[in-house]
């Protein structure tokens, strides 16, 4: 496709097996209430007073935390893939205390100071926000992100090599897919397009990334394109339509608040006949047509192996490098597909609900 500049540049992989032998933000979302705040941080006490795990008489028994920002089908995939690796490796020796933040950063703070009073071993912060939360709590219990997108960017972090580690007490997981490939994508799927609207959360430090990216890449090509930006789940609708009426295809990022609301997007570009390209395959799913997709389940099992080195070999988690998904697949959601009656390209996987 002549438009289209086809580039040779993958994003460079920590493979998984080096992190086993070295070992698209300020919250978006809905407030949770002073209760809620209360009810984590006594959840968290609870699980650490009552943690009395049946192992065999003198195996270490660890206690573990878990943060995750929102329930959606990435996260709780992501959270699934890292638990299920820690209990294939301790069974009852291994206490894992599960919360979640219902989208709040406030909460994600008050549960990561549950752990930290409680002195947990590590700690798991699934998404940007419960990594930011951690990293501000303690410097001495090690932390492994997930779901996160890009460590210097959450981190605060200027020039930042992944492949080094961080140099605090904080390494972990990438759910970054290739962004060249991802505007590719946009080119391959709206051949004629003019114009692109970028869609997501202002706070989400990822997004914005992400966003600022992509548009790059389209300005490269010679896309016109825009950012449209909402700061919560209350303003997305009205944004939605802003962003909808100006352009030929509509892209999102990963981003938290965008994947827990797909239907409000859905509801608005679907009739348009707009084309959404997705960060991440859920989001594609609940009511987007394509993305290039990474298994989160995938990226929560190599961060359970990242666990293991620090908890079972003595792994320096300052050092540790940052890993990414090694495999990307292109897919699309046949019903959106259908709806919008768009022809996808042949290399392009069809998913169905």
């Amino acid at each position: 496709m002549e438009n289209i500049m086809k580039r040779m540049t993958k994003l460079t992989a920590v493979s998984m097996a080096a992190v086993i032998a070295a070992a698209s933000l300020t919250a978006c979302g809905s407030s949770a209430s002073p209760a809620t705040t209360e009810k984590a941080a006594e959840t968290s006490a609870a699980s650490a007073e009552s943690a009395a795990p049946a192992g065999a008489s003198g195996d270490k028994q660890f206690k573990v935390g878990i943060c995750q920002l929102v329930q959606h089908s990435a996260l709780d995939a992501a959270t699934k893939g890292f638990v299920d690796v820690l209990k294939e490796k301790y069974g009852d020796n291994v206490v894992i205390d599960e919360q979640n933040a219902q989208g709040d950063s406030a909460t994600c703070t008050t549960i990561i100071n549950g752990f930290v009073s409680n002195e947990y071993d590590l700690i798991l912060a699934n998404a940007t926000p419960a990594l930011q939360a951690a990293m501000n709590a303690t410097q001495d219990i090690p932390i492994l992100g997930t779901s996160v997108t890009d460590y210097g960017t959450a981190l605060a972090m200027d020039n930042f090599d992944a492949s080094k580690g961080t140099g605090i007490n904080v390494s972990g997981t990438s759910d970054l897919a290739p962004l060249e490939q991802q505007e590719d994508m946009i080119l391959e799927i709206v051949p004629d397009v003019k114009k692109v609207s970028i869609l997501y959360c202002s706070a989400e430090a990822n997004s914005k990334y992400q966003a600022t990216e992509i548009g790059k890449y389209l300005k490269e090509d010679g896309i016109e394109y825009q950012e449209f930006t909402f700061a919560d789940s209350n303003d997305l609708q009205s944004v939605v339509q802003s962003a909808v009426a100006d352009c030929n295809a509509l892209y999102i990022p990963t981003d938290n608040t965008a994947a827990s609301n797909m239907t409000v997007v859905t509801n608005i570009a679907q009739p348009a006949g707009i084309p959404i390209i997705c960060g991440e395959e859920n989001m594609m799913m609940s009511g987007g047509l394509a993305t290039l997709s990474i298994s989160y389940e995938d990226l929560g099992r190599a961060t359970g192996e990242q666990a293991i080195e620090i908890l079972s070999n003595g792994a320096d988690v300052k050092t540790m490098p940052i890993a990414y998904a090694s495999a990307t697949t292109k897919e699309y959601n046949k019903a959106y597909a259908d709806a919008i009656g768009i022809t996808m390209p042949s290399d392009y996987k069809a998913l169905e609900k």
